[in-house]
């Protein structure tokens, strides 16, 4: 395998595993939020990844095999929680409000796993990087 394709893999994992991070983020931010009905309710989103079984060329770019992309961001269909406090300013008219979905203590084993891939691709681009200067060494020598 070509350095490009490595630098080129490894990049795309990078900037995939930032858009897991920065959803998660999102989703911890909106956490506490509340609606007066369930369809208002913030749904947590999560990261569909794809990987790419062959090379694709989109313009001066090239996709290597093995790439992943963000295929989409969806909705996580667990039902929002409806919780009683008549004295929130969201309360329908019964008096009930309606939560996120977001399970914190997931979404921080969801921020984690994020961080630990992506510090594993900046060991794969330094890796890569180093065996680049070192066959350049041998090569002078």
């Amino acid at each position: 395998m070509s350095m490009d394709k490595v630098f080129g893999i490894a990049g795309s994992a990078l900037a995939a595993q930032l858009v897991r991070m920065n959803t998660t983020a999102s989703n911890l931010a909106n956490a506490s939020n509340t609606s007066d009905s369930a369809e208002g309710a913030y749904r947590a989103k999560r990261v569909v990844f794809r990987t790419l079984l062959q090379d694709q060329a989109a313009g001066e770019q090239t996709r290597y095999a093995g790439s992943i992309h963000i295929g989409n961001v969806v909705d996580d269909p667990t039902p929002s929680p409806r919780s009683y406090d008549p004295g929130n300013p969201s309360a329908d008219d019964d008096g009930y409000v309606w939560q996120s979905n977001v399970n914190e203590v997931a979404e921080m084993v969801e921020m984690t796993a994020a961080a630990r891939s992506y510090r594993n691709n900046i060991e794969v681009v330094n890796t890569a990087k180093q065996m680049m200067m070192r066959t350049l060494e041998v090569m002078k020598s």
